[in-house]
């Protein structure tokens, strides 16, 4: 049975160790926030990209790229976002599952993020590229991912390129999403979220929305790299902000579960404290009583 001086000393450490978790909580927060707001300032942005590439293809059927060449599957690269750091729940560990159903054999990875890396190495499996990303993801820092992706499937050394990431829904959900990121036979319309409506290179009604200078097939050529491009960096935005979001509420559940223990450690500290001072009390009665 353990003494009062053993419970005070662990209700002291517990109280110390809700002190760091509770600072960790705010810190995530504030970041949490900033994040928040930068990925859905950029899902207009992205959604009316897709809406000219869809309706310039839609006026030039017949138009044609490298990266939308379909080939037979034999291999495939996955870009696997995760976090450079832990205690964020369980992000990173579902993100983990997922990747771990890719046959080792034809798949290879590019990693973005210090734990992507570690779980590669951990796992054996193959690495053709390295990458991380600061707390606010930079532009260039996705161009780099998805130039180097592009690269791959361009020399046809995969067949296939996809992306593996933790989708914001909201501060208390984050889920695991895979999309197929080359070849571009749709656009993905990272913007809009969980349930993100693919739009298809097809005509459509609204053929007079947007005029193209000097034509379709010139606007196409740019677009289609730079959407690529800003594909992987609204996914980096999306990936800082699930982080930041598991991050506060682990952090939380994590003090509440500290101040919950240190109520039952004073409660029990109550107890044995009082059983003690009883048990003395008896012992000086029985005392004076024996001495008459």
């Amino acid at each position: 049975m353990p003494s009062t001086r053993d419970i005070r000393r662990r209700i002291k450490s517990v109280k110390n160790t809700a002190q760091i978790t509770k600072a960790m909580q705010m810190v995530a927060a504030a970041k949490m926030r900033k994040a928040q707001q930068a990925a859905l300032v950029g899902r207009p942005y992205a959604s009316l990209l897709n809406e000219v590439l869809a309706q310039a293809a839609g006026r030039y059927a017949s138009f044609d790229h490298p990266l939308m060449e379909v080939r037979e599957v034999r291999k495939r690269a996955v870009i696997l976002v995760t976090t450079d750091r832990g205690l964020c729940g369980a992000l990173n560990s579902n993100l983990f599952r997922e990747a771990a159903r890719f046959d080792k054999d034809n798949t290879v990875f590019i990693t973005v993020g210090k734990k992507a890396s570690q779980f590669i190495g951990r796992t054996r499996r193959s690495l053709a590229g390295e990458f991380y990303y600061k707390d606010n993801p930079q532009f260039a820092e996705a161009r780099a991912v998805s130039k180097f992706a592009q690269s791959l499937f361009e020399k046809g050394e995969v067949d296939a390129v996809e992306i593996l990431y933790a989708n914001y829904v909201s501060t208390l959900v984050q889920q695991p999403r895979k999309l197929s990121f080359l070849p571009l036979g749709k656009i993905e319309a990272v913007s809009a979220g969980v349930g993100a409506v693919a739009e298809t290179l097809a005509p459509r009604d609204d053929t007079n929305l947007f005029e193209f200078e000097p034509d379709e097939t010139t606007v196409l050529g740019a677009l289609l790299p730079h959407s690529l491009n800003f594909q992987v960096y609204q996914i980096l935005l999306e990936a800082r902000a699930s982080e930041h979001s598991a991050r506060m509420v682990a952090m939380k559940n994590a003090t509440d579960n500290a101040r919950q223990i240190i109520k039952d450690l004073t409660l029990e500290y109550n107890k044995l404290r009082q059983s003690n001072i009883t048990k003395e009390l008896l012992e000086i009665t029985t005392a004076q009583m024996a001495m008459g």
